[in-house]
């Protein structure tokens, strides 16, 4: 079991939040990925607020679903032809923060045939494996992160359509 520290701040008024089950899937993806101390910060926001951090950390100048930044990551690094951890037995520790949209998940949603609140899921889930080095930007990664995210919302029973490799 993973020592968490998580706030969760809720700064939108779109979508009613279940933040225990936000908190249960936090620590059960950190759990699966063997690290054993981790402070996790997740915004709730809507559009118009990733939007801002969108444009002003990362250059992009539209909303998206869930960004991630690692503040402090005492991990073992990947190993980028197989997508896996390196020393997998060591301690890894971790900071960062998650913000994602609760009117992007209201307005995808449909698309992949659940509730708002189960794309909210996929939404936190896809980011926290960000934080904790997995990746979907290369041809090679994005297949390994895809199942990972898959294993990880098996466990509430959610077979997400659209995470093809």
């Amino acid at each position: 079991m993973t020592d968490l520290a998580l706030d969760i701040t809720d700064q939108q008024s779109l979508l009613a939040v279940d933040h225990d089950r936000l908190r249960a899937a936090i620590a059960r993806v950190l759990t699966a990925e063997q690290i054993v101390s981790a402070e996790i910060s997740l915004a709730l926001v809507d559009d118009a607020q990733i939007h801002r951090v969108n444009r002003e950390f990362l250059g992009h100048d539209y909303a998206t679903d869930v960004i991630s930044f690692v503040l402090n990551d005492e991990a073992s690094p990947l190993d980028e032809e197989h997508s896996s951890r390196l020393a997998e037995s060591a301690p890894r520790r971790l900071e960062g923060e998650l913000i994602v949209s609760t009117e992007t998940a209201l307005r995808e949603a449909a698309a992949h045939g659940w509730t708002p609140a189960d794309e909210l899921l996929l939404y936190v889930v896809h980011g926290l494996l960000h934080l904790c080095g997995y990746d979907d930007l290369t041809d090679e990664a994005r297949p390994v992160m895809r199942a990972r995210e898959r294993e990880v919302l098996a466990g509430w029973q959610l077979v997400p359509t659209g995470l093809e490799a």
